[in-house]
């Protein structure tokens, strides 16, 4: 989304090799997108390009969820693994 809100129309080809995936992953992601209500227009060989002006909230996430999040950060620690 970050480079589809510049306001350039871009293609599946572009956006792959940018963010190292398939193109058929990018089709599959701006399909999703596009069904959840991200104003996204364009087509396959065309190039796609996102409304200006819009942006999706934060994430937020109520105190027990952090919680919850910091304890699986100290479980994976613990067993020797490192969260990425």
């Amino acid at each position: 989304m970050q480079i589809l809100r510049g306001g350039w129309r871009t293609t599946a080809k572009r956006l792959a090799e940018r963010r190292d995936v398939s193109e058929r992953t990018i089709y599959r992601g701006i399909a999703d997108l596009q069904g959840t209500g991200v104003p996204i227009e364009g087509e396959t060989g065309f190039g796609y390009v996102m409304d200006t002006g819009f942006d999706i909230p934060p994430m937020m996430f109520s105190c027990e969820e952090i919680k919850a999040v910091r304890a699986g950060v100290h479980i994976i620690r613990a067993w020797g693994g490192a969260p990425r």
